[in-house]
Parts: structure tokens; C-alpha cells; sequence
């Protein structure tokens, strides 16, 4: 093949030597430098969307097997939080944390697990961990004191009793309190939700996911938006990811902005 003086000199000048090929095959041959390895293959990551979808099953069987706790009231539902015996955490807490704020909040805020000071107070987030959400809350002009629905929380946590000595949950911990707050989010009915810590991820969103991963995204559970954060106490002893967790409140409030209004 006969190249073009421009062509010839454009493949040398990049480092290509550029010779004739035998006749019975006239074809260029350019002098192959060696490929680059490829890239390893990462898996991408699964969608929020997906990653409740793979969950509802999971979700669906244990509220069905307990389907008297949708049809409870907020009275109805306090008591049988008080007087649940589904799990072995009944045997060692002091009393059931039910939760507290406006039954009918636009934010809701879902923790993890009853600590000790929870414990003895049946109140979630108290104690160091408890002001600094309520800091953090009042920054962005929330509060759990008497307001209205607008700037009063409702906080829960997803499990209503102590697990001993602070241990994380176990699964069938979880999954006997699940139905309790599925019921709680049915009555609030807020606009928003933010999830603090990895277990009310996963209470929420079905997700094992790392929650580095699942920040800064927009989540769903129902059809409400929910936004996933670290827990106070993590931030207690990591100072360095308040800044992260300002940023996370950020996005909530402006998450809820772009909201439809509750009918």
C-alpha cells in the first residue's frame, strides 16, 4: 500500500514505523507497542431503588405474620410496644423506648437501638448523643419540644428495647420490632426521613451497604425520601465526620423543599 507522505509522517512522528507489505497481501503494517492491561472489571453498584426492592420480600413476610400491628392506633400501638415479648431483649430491658415528637412530624428521625441512659429514661437520644442531634437539629431549625408539625421531629428508634451491654442487634431482634415501625412511619406520615446509623439503613432500606456509599444520595421507603447519615454517637468519636453529617442535613432540607405539600 502506498501511504501518503502526510499520513507517513504523522505515524513517525508519533513513533510508528511504517513499511510496505508483501504484494499478495498489500495491507500497512504499524509497529505494535504493547497494549496496556486491562482495567479490572468493578462491579457497578446497586442502585438505592434496588437494593429495597431486593428487601421487600423479606419486609413483607414479617409484617404479615403479625398484620394486627397495621391496623393499631397510636395508643394501641404504644401498649403493645410496652408489652411485647418477641424477642429475648424483653428479659433484660428496664422498659420499652417507644418514641417521641409530633404524631404528625415532616421530619421523622429513626435511629438504631435503646443505649442505657434510653434504658432507664424510655426516651431515645439522650444523654451526650441526644443533645448533640438536638444541636444538629436546631441548626437547621427542628426541635423535639412542643412546635408545630413543620419544626417538630418525631424520633424513633428501630428497635424499642436495650440490647445488653450495648451489643449491635441481631437479626431476629430487628425483624421482631420491624412491624412496630413500619406502623410508626404509616401514622407520622412524614415527608422526610433521615436514617442515622447502619442498622436503620438497614431496617429502612434493606441495604447492607456501606453507609459511606449511601450517603449523599436520595433513598426511598414508600414512596418517602429518606436520607442516610452517621448516628451521633459515631460522631462523638469521630469528630472529623460532623462536617459530613452537616452536609447530610443539608441535603434533607433541601430534599423536603422540593417536596409536594402533605394532604
Amino acid at each position: 500500500m502506498t501511504w501518503d507522505p502526510r499520513q507517513r509522517a504523522m505515524l513517525e512522528a508519533m513513533g510508528y514505523k511504517v513499511w510496505a507489505a508483501p504484494a499478495v497481501e498489500p495491507v500497512a503494517l504499524v509497529e505494535e507497542r504493547p497494549a496496556p492491561a486491562p482495567a479490572p472489571r468493578v462491579a457497578a453498584p446497586v442502585p438505592a431503588v434496588q437494593a429495597v426492592a431486593t428487601a421487600l420480600p423479606q419486609r413483607v413476610a414479617v409484617a404479615s405474620a403479625r398484620p394486627e400491628i397495621a391496623q393499631l392506633d397510636w395508643q394501641g400501638l404504644q401498649q403493645s410496644v410496652a408489652a411485647c415479648r418477641n424477642c429475648g431483649l424483653c428479659e433484660s430491658r428496664q422498659q420499652t423506648v417507644f418514641g417521641v415528637g409530633h404524631p404528625q412530624a415532616e421530619w421523622m428521625i429513626v435511629g438504631e437501638a435503646p443505649g442505657e441512659q434510653e434504658d432507664r429514661q424510655g426516651e431515645p437520644f439522650v444523654g451526650v448523643a441526644g443533645q448533640l442531634l438536638d444541636n444538629m437539629l436546631r441548626a437547621v431549625g427542628l426541635t423535639r419540644a412542643e412546635a408545630e408539625p413543620a419544626r417538630q421531629v418525631f424520633i424513633a428508634n428501630t428497635l424499642k428495647c436495650r440490647p445488653p451491654r450495648n451489643r449491635n442487634p441481631e437479626p431476629e431482634e430487628l425483624a421482631a420490632c420491624q412491624p412496630y415501625l413500619d406502623r410508626q412511619i404509616e401514622l407520622v406520615r412524614p415527608r422526610i426521613i433521615l436514617a442515622l446509623g447502619r442498622f436503620a439503613v438497614q431496617a429502612l432500606l434493606g441495604s447492607n451497604e456501606a453507609l459511606g456509599r449511601l450517603r449523599g444520595q436520595v433513598h426511598r421507603y414508600q414512596g418517602i425520601p429518606v436520607i442516610v447519615s452517621y448516628h451521633p454517637a459515631y460522631l462523638l468519636r469521630n469528630l472529623t465526620d460532623k462536617a459530613r453529617a452537616w452536609e447530610d442535613l443539608c441535603l434533607a432540607k433541601a430534599t423536603l423543599e422540593q417536596q409536594p405539600e402533605r394532604r
